[in-house]
Formats: structure tokens, sequence, C-alpha cells
């Protein structure tokens, strides 16, 4: 427990479950669990790559009547592509959850000096003037945004006060539509959405929030020291990243990695074990295939109890476009099962280029171990396998 659990926290969880307890309880235990493997309490201690420091569109320009913090997300300036070629997914996931940490530690900083609780729940003004639907329909892009999405919902429940979008498109609707089966009915009744009609949207937002906590560009009376009615010292707008910074499939690839190839026959799956004994290991993996897709998940199983959990759900990833990367920390006494499958394809074989290691705990160097077991199975593609298997 630490000093912003408290009961205001609690009840977080439990009106996102409706008030069940055992609901939120579980929720709140898988959370757990989920920041434990991601390190979030240490996030902040990062080191955010420059190009995301650059050209992830946030920031705060306020507070509202209560205190919360007003985020300002210019969602145009979100160049998906250029930055899905230049970081890997996990990076993304990382920096979404370095800001979203800081957001609520400045909220619950605000809520001390307020003495208001209200105050640690945020303001959002998602500006999506110039939204371009066209990124978005590229696969890698979606599957980033939807896992953001699922994240969100399942780790930050209630910090939302109120969503206000902004300038909206006439294809917003169709985007809209298709991840709002990811929300949970408490996020979307605090969303807004508003044409780009300044005399709709302004009002609204003036209801909660005063003209001097908001931009000028957004019809506040807040400006740079320079005049800029952007606040660009405050927001950063992103933008269109450079192909100068994009990172070729081969640059991509960590020099110091050992990379090994070969093709997962049709029906088959390929299936690496490892064994960790000493607290402080973690499973690392970074993985390409040629021209198609496959599918990639991760199994842990406590060697005394049996018991398992899914670590990465087994789904299918578009490794052919982007490179895969990622990481868990690992549980001593566990054994971990890594599945590459491709027992859904009747036809084709899949190459695939991949390095997963167990990284030892840390003395002097970094030493890393291979794996214990590397298995190949042939299944019929009608088995249509899981990560259970």
């Amino acid at each position: 427990m630490k000093p912003e659990h408290d009961d205001y926290y609690l009840v977080r969880w439990l009106r996102a479950r409706n008030w069940n307890p055992e609901a939120a309880e579980k929720m709140l235990r898988d959370s757990m669990k989920f920041r434990e493997r991601w390190n979030t309490d240490e996030i902040a201690k990062w080191p955010t790559p420059q190009i995301l420091l650059d050209y992830s569109p946030h920031g705060v320009s306020g507070y509202d009547k209560e205190g919360s913090p007003i985020i300002i997300i210019p969602f145009a300036g979100f160049d998906i592509w250029g930055l899905l070629h230049s970081v890997s997914r996990a990076d993304i996931v990382r920096m979404t959850m370095q800001a979203l940490e800081g957001y609520m530690q400045q909220a619950y900083e605000q809520s001390k000096k307020t003495g208001n609780p209200n105050s640690r729940q945020f303001i959002v003004v998602f500006d999506m003037d110039n939204f371009n639907l066209k990124q978005y329909i590229w696969r890698p892009a979606s599957e980033v945004v939807i896992s953001l999405i699922k994240m969100y919902e399942a780790n930050y429940p209630e910090i939302l006060k109120c969503c206000y979008i902004i300038n909206t498109p006439k294809v917003f609707a169709f985007a809209y539509n298709m991840v709002k089966k990811f929300l949970g009915e408490y996020t979307i009744d605090k969303i807004r959405i508003y044409k780009p009609d300044r005399t709709k949207w302004l009002p609204a937002i003036l209801e909660r929030c005063d003209a001097d906590q908001l931009p000028a560009y957004f019809g506040g009376t807040q400006t740079d020291p320079d005049g800029n009615p952007k606040c660009e010292t405050k927001i950063c707008w992103g933008g269109k990243v450079p192909k100068e910074l994009y990172t070729s499939k081969e640059d991509s690839f960590n020099n110091n990695l050992t990379f090994t190839e070969t093709e997962i026959r049709k029906g088959g799956r390929l299936k690496l074990t490892f064994d960790c004994e000493d607290a402080g290991c973690f499973l690392k993996w970074e993985f390409r295939t040629f021209d198609h897709d496959i599918k990639f998940g991760v199994k842990c199983v406590n060697k005394k109890t049996e018991e398992s959990v899914i670590e990465v759900p087994l789904k299918r990833v578009s490794s052919h476009q982007v490179d895969e990367s990622g990481f868990i920390t690992c549980q001593p006494g566990c054994t971990y099962h890594v599945l590459f499958d491709n027992s859904y394809s009747y036809f084709k074989t899949k190459k695939i280029r991949y390095s997963v290691l167990m990284t030892a705990p840390l003395n002097d160097e970094e030493q890393t171990m291979a794996p214990i077991a590397v298995t190949e199975e042939e299944t019929s593609p009608a088995d249509g396998g899981t990560a259970e298997d």
C-alpha cells in the first residue's frame, strides 16, 4: 500500500465494476500484476526516446475549477506511422504509461493542495482538426491504439472527469465506432464529441475551465511568452516524423543480440522454454516474420503449484510489417513458455528471425540464459492452438 491508496483510490475500482466488490478486487489484483510486470512504479526513471519526447502530442495547459489537470492532445500530430517506423510498440506503451503516471502524480499533488479528491481526475481535450484516418487503417497502427485503450481501461479506471473531442471530421464517426467497443460504459458516459464549431464546444469547456487555463488557440487567454497561442512551451504538438529518423528493418534489431532464423511449417508451432530460478530476471523478445504474420504468446507455469498464467495472450501480430519486441519481469520458481504459432495456416510456411532470451540478475555485467528447450510441433490448423496448449 502507498499513501495515495486511500478510500478514494479503492472507490475507483468499485465504480469501474458497478460496485461489485469481487469483480473490483479481481480488476485491482490483475492491475497490480500488470504494474509489476512493466515495473510501472519506476516508469518515471525510464529514459524516454527523444523521438517520443519530440513527436508525442500532449501536455497540461492548466487546471479546471476544481483543480484537476487539463490535458490537451492535438491528435492530428500523432504520426503513428512514423513513430512505429522509428521506435518499438513497447516503447509507445511505456511512453503512454509514463505520461499517465506523471499526470496522476500531478493530480494527486493538486488534491492535497485543494483538499478536494475530485482534483485527482483529469479534463482531456482531444483536438481532431486535420485528423487522417488513413494511418489507422494500417493494421499495426490500429493494434497499437486498441492495445493502449485496453491498457487504460484495465489499469486506470475513473481517472477521467470529462473528455472533450473537438473539431471532429466526418470520418471520425467511423473511427470512434471501431474503438468504442473497447471502452467501458463509465468512460463512454464522460465523452463529449463536437464538430468543428467553436460556438458549441468552447462554452461546454468553459463551464468547467476558466479561460486563463486554456491556450488562446482553443479560445482561452493563455499564450507563450512570445505570444504563441498554441502554448508550445507547455504542449507538444507532435507532427510528422522525418523519414531520416526512421529505423530500417535491418538497423532496428539490436546489434548486441544473437538472432536465429528458422521456418515454422504450415500447421506448426515453435515453443521456447525458459526456467527462472532467481528474482530480478527479465524475459525479452524481438522478432520479425517475412511476408506473413504469426501468432505469438507467453505463458508462465509455477513449478510447485503448476498454476498457469498467461503473461502475453496468444494472438496474431503483424511482425511482417513492424518489428515486434517486448519484455516481462519473471518470477523465481517458474517456467516460461514462448510460443510462435502457425497452426491456423493451412498453406503458408512462415519464415521468422527471432531473439528470445532470459536476462539473468545483473551483477557487474548483464548475463543472458538460452532456452532450456526448443520444440517444434506440427498440428492440424483445425485444432486452432492456444497459449494453453
